[in-house]
């Protein structure tokens, strides 16, 4: 591990607070480091209680069912990005003057170990279309012939990616609100925000404190904060951004881009950034039609995930290239199948207003299956903008009733199904009404624009459950 990082660790008592995804390579890296471990978790059931067992087998320290003590001796908490600011836990660190770091800071501070150059990070966050950006960008980079990984909140460990023997030249990272809340160390080469909507106030607090984490993100960028010309809270974000002279601004729009800028111009995306004189040039970087799929949020994607990798100076071509060659995840716009001519989506990751607006925009006559867990949310917007748009709409999940208000106030004329029922057997119902409500040419959209968890274990799942109520209907 490098001595000089073995002996700074060696015997320091770190706490890390969760188990999951995060929690247990951080407490594996710092043990391997020579730090004292002690894991706390709120949960003790039998997951829990397995991943226990693998960590006390390495010789760590376990606690289930006590997430809010502080243990003795503490000199840092390493936590799960989840874990509320408010918790006990920091609370009761805060008092004593513990440090808490999230598990993505411990990544940058334990990059360049061994005295080897540490890969860069090209950084992307935003309320919608993260995963994705960051997996075009990935797409792209390695088109260059660039050795990369796309990592972070998109699933993948960054503390595996800087800790293990895997050598990079640049790293795509994928940053949540909730990580870069615990980040405050992080000085990416460059990055960008997506756009800025509300979500996870419960967490946050508010608006304010949202948006403020989210632009932590620019903080130090040696070379581009890339910012959505149409979402104006993002460039304000650029403007407060303390970075590195020289830093540019550059922004992404779906129309035709000023100086400093990447956009659409009769079909192709062009480059008015990266180009040795953009107040007059323009560099073709590929066309929409090699964008999957080319709906606009996604057409927006690309252009942010090509304006990082341009501020990296990867040529025009591995950008078609890196474009073609991508395939997005499941539940994100996917065509299902059609049936009668209507043609049935997936868009079960549309988890809050703001992913559901973009995905409705991309259709011209929706049947629309939507309902789930609010998280606070209002819908007033979101169906005012969508309601030219609706033949009829079919409610489901917990918080239905929330969106059939908004629909009877901005949208009276379009026929509402409300299915009353929780079960996970209510998507094939759903999609049942849908087909009853749609001629064909329509879109059966499912768009929900609420979390999943009042009925399926995650969005993956729910749309699973879309596409094969779909599948029913063709057999």
């Amino acid at each position: 591990m490098g001595g000089r990082q073995v002996t700074e660790w060696q015997g320091k008592h770190v706490t890390v607070a969760g188990l999951g995804v995060s929690g247990i390579p951080a407490a594996k890296v710092l043990h391997g480091l020579g730090a004292r471990v002690t894991v706390v978790n709120d949960g003790d059931d039998e997951r829990a209680r397995a991943q226990a067992a693998e960590l006390e087998a390495l010789g760590i320290t376990v606690r289930l069912g006590d997430g809010a003590t502080l243990p003795e001796g503490t000199e840092l908490i390493v936590t799960a990005p989840g874990w509320k600011p408010d918790k006990p836990l920091f609370t009761a660190a805060e008092r004593v003057g513990v440090p808490v770091w999230g598990d993505v800071e411990l990544a940058w501070r334990l990059r360049g170990r061994d005295g080897r150059e540490a890969a860069p990070w090209l950084a992307v966050t935003g309320t919608n279309g993260k995963t994705t950006t960051v997996q075009m960008l990935a797409a792209i980079l390695k088109a260059a012939g660039l050795r990369t990984a796309a990592v972070g909140n998109i699933g993948v460990s960054l503390l595996d990616a800087v800790t293990g023997e895997e050598r990079y030249d640049v790293l795509a990272v994928e940053l949540s609100s909730y990580q870069l809340h615990w980040a405050p160390s992080v000085r990416a080469h460059s990055a960008a925000v997506l756009n800025l909507a509300p979500d996870h106030l419960d967490w946050h607090g508010s608006m304010e404190a949202y948006a403020r984490d989210k632009g932590r993100i620019y903080e130090g960028n040696r070379v581009a904060c890339v910012y959505n010309v149409a979402d104006k809270a993002t460039e304000d974000l650029v403007r407060e951004a303390d970075v590195e002279e020289g830093c540019r601004a550059v922004g992404f729009t779906l129309g035709t881009p000023g100086p400093s800028q990447l956009g659409v111009v009769d079909g192709i995306l062009v480059d008015r950034a990266f180009v040795a004189d953009r107040h007059k040039n323009a560099q073709e970087l590929a066309e929409v039609g090699d964008v999957d799929p080319p709906a606009p949020h996604n057409i927006a994607n690309a252009l942010a995930a090509a304006a990082l990798a341009r501020a990296f100076g990867v040529p025009a071509t591995a950008v078609r290239d890196g474009l073609r060659a991508f395939r997005p995840d499941a539940h994100r716009i996917a065509h299902v199948a059609d049936v009668d001519g209507v043609a049935y989506v997936d868009d079960s990751k549309a988890t809050n207003t703001h992913a559901a607006q973009a995905s409705l925009a991309a259709y011209e006559s929706v049947v629309w299956i939507a309902g789930g867990l609010a998280k606070g949310a209002t819908f007033d917007e979101l169906v005012a903008g969508a309601a030219k748009r609706l033949r009829g709409a079919v409610l489901i999940g917990a918080d239905r009733a929330l969106i059939r208000e908004a629909l009877a106030r901005h949208a009276p004329e379009v026929p509402v199904v409300d299915l009353d029922r929780t079960d996970t057997g209510a998507m094939l119902q759903a999609v049942q009404e849908a087909r009853r409500l749609a001629r064909p040419g329509d879109t059966v959209l499912l768009a929900p624009a609420c979390a999943s968890m009042d009925m399926f274990a995650n969005y993956n799942k729910r749309g699973d459950a879309f596409a094969q109520a779909v599948r029913e209907l063709g057999a």
